[in-house]
């Protein structure tokens, strides 16, 4: 039913150099998204340009602003009309990326603040069952997420009551998971202070929201779905989201179809990866994607927001865009060892043994041993002539500065096949390996635009390393005020003005690179994440 390829050693799977496709055939792609934001729309379609080809989005009228959800109903409709038209129009398969998040609510923040009654939603999600009937040449590779309870106080993507029981709410959840082996129900007084009525109400939505989970393993078993994935949101190792994994994987132990569903640490990236699924399903290619590391200690670790070690959401990242490992060698990582045959290689700089976090402007204790011994690890990967990609999941929320500049130094920065270094380690590794992926695939089918991997290049170097690794901390205090609230429009802008004065002096600091940027945007108006319009030079 699912497409499955497991993340494992690579001993008999074709590797993309290997094959001799066929010539690619126009099949569409759709995605409906998580949210309206840079990383859920723009990534993706990155991802699809750089192999040559469109992706198709719903107007944005239709999407969520911010808070206010987007139109469900709507985008059901749209999603219905559109796959029906293109699968009408060609005899190739059409592909639909579907966000249940955004079918179902109308988007991220409306899965958890929205008072939409559990049929209401599933209603909704059925929406997926008529477009397989109606439409039997459309393949609906879909995403749900594990819905997260944040452990700050701060009520921007929260119910309205967060500022004042959130941290508690996510104890909470870290209690009753420490109860999931037991058979004592204690009174709920016992567990928290929160009021009975705001419990009940968060909780609620974290039923509603696993009801769909469930049944969206039940669409995976009747085959209405190709693929599925559910993705852990900023979930603790012990919190109610993990407790709600451990469910879940009981039914994916139960139905046979839950072996190929796809469960692990991610969220803003998953739009991105499910294109890259698609490409390479497509195209029958599997890329081998060699893992490097200068330190692979850190790849035990669990990284901060997570629940399972770095190692492991390798796996499964390679898993869910269709690639596998390329054979692991002793002596991986140090200078001289042997790279065993792949299409590219991902080098991984490891997170840190702390909890130190590139989302404020606290002081950053770095290690600048560990950021020249990834750079000079990356050096030599370049120098024999592999593609390399860089997977910077140092410190949450942002690159190394470090390292980054290290490869601004040796001039080794724009010499990258792809990057990225945002938000926590699963957005990142998902990113990375949906722009390897693509750049695989497009070398393999003759169809790669290297202005479009250029420019996806140069968009997450300005965003993770320039804007979230240097200037976001250096300007918090100026054009924020220490303050995750979103800006006035009046602030908005000025920041806007500021943040692209400084990216366009770091990106002509790099020297030529092909790309300009055009204007750059705080889609949420608040600095926790940027939006930047590139084009190609001529």
């Amino acid at each position: 039913m699912t497409l499955d390829r497991p993340a494992a050693k690579a001993d008999s799977a074709p590797s993309a150099s290997a094959l001799k496709p066929a010539a690619p055939a126009p099949a569409p792609l759709v995605l409906l998204p998580l949210d309206e934001r840079p990383v859920n729309v723009q990534l993706p379609a990155d991802v699809a340009a750089m192999a040559g080809t469109t992706l198709h989005l719903p107007p944005s009228v239709l999407l969520p602003d911010f808070r206010t959800p987007g139109d469900a109903a709507g985008l059901g409709q749209w999603l219905r009309t559109t796959l029906t038209e293109l699968s009408g129009e060609t005899a190739a398969p059409v592909d639909a990326l579907v966000s249940l998040d955004m079918l179902c609510y109308g988007g991220l923040i409306a899965s958890r603040t929205s008072a939409d009654d559990l049929p209401s939603v599933i209603g909704r999600l059925e929406e997926l069952k008529t477009i397989h009937e109606r439409c039997p040449g459309v393949n609906v590779d879909a995403v749900g997420l594990v819905m997260r309870a944040s452990s700050n106080s701060a009520s921007v993507e929260e119910p309205d009551y967060w500022h004042l029981h959130g941290h508690e709410l996510h104890v909470l959840g870290g209690s009753i998971h420490r109860y999931l082996d037991e058979s004592e129900i204690p009174p709920l007084s016992e567990l928290t202070r929160v009021p009975a009525e705001v419990v009940a109400d968060f909780e609620r939505r974290r039923l509603r929201n696993h009801i769909v989970n469930l049944h969206s393993l039940d669409l995976a078993e009747s085959g209405v779905l190709r693929t599925l994935a559910i993705t852990a949101d900023d979930t603790a190792e012990f919190s109610a989201g993990s407790a709600e994994q451990t469910w879940l994987r009981h039914w994916m132990r139960a139905l046979p179809s839950g072996r190929s569903v796809h469960m692990y640490p991610g969220a803003d990236e998953v739009g991105a990866t499910l294109v890259a699924r698609s490409l390479t399903a497509r195209h029958g290619i599997t890329p081998r994607i060699h893992i490097e590391c200068a330190h692979p200690e850190a790849l035990q670790r669990v990284p901060p927001y997570e629940n399972q070690p770095l190692a492991a959401s390798i796996d499964r990242q390679l898993g869910i865009v269709g690639a596998v490992r390329a054979h692991d060698v002793e002596g991986a990582g140090k200078v001289g060892a042997e790279v065993p045959a792949a299409d590219a290689i991902l080098v991984v700089h490891g997170p840190e043994d702390g909890r130190q976090d590139l989302a404020s402007a606290a002081p950053l204790t770095s290690d600048e041993r560990a950021a020249a011994e990834t750079g000079a690890l990356i050096q030599r990967l370049l120098a024999e002539g592999h593609h390399v990609a860089l997977a910077d999941v140092r410190y949450p929320n942002g690159a190394d500065p470090l390292l980054g500049d290290w490869l601004v130094e040796h001039g080794l920065l724009l010499e990258l096949e792809a990057y990225s270094a945002w938000n926590t380690a699963g957005n990142t590794l998902g990113s990375v390996l949906s722009l390897l992926v693509a750049g695989v695939v497009g070398r393999a089918t003759g169809t790669l635009d290297e202005c479009a991997r250029r420019v996806a290049l140069v968009r997450r170097l300005l965003d993770d390393f320039a804007y979230q690794g240097v200037i976001r901390r250096r300007r918090f205090e100026e054009l924020f005020r220490l303050d995750s609230r979103p800006l006035t429009p009046e602030r908005a802008l000025h920041a806007e003005d500021v943040i692209g004065a400084d990216l366009q002096t770091t990106l002509q600091s790099w020297g030529p690179t092909g790309v300009d940027l055009v204007r750059t945007a705080l889609p949420w108006k608040r600095a926790f994440e940027v939006g930047l319009e590139l084009t190609a030079q001529q």
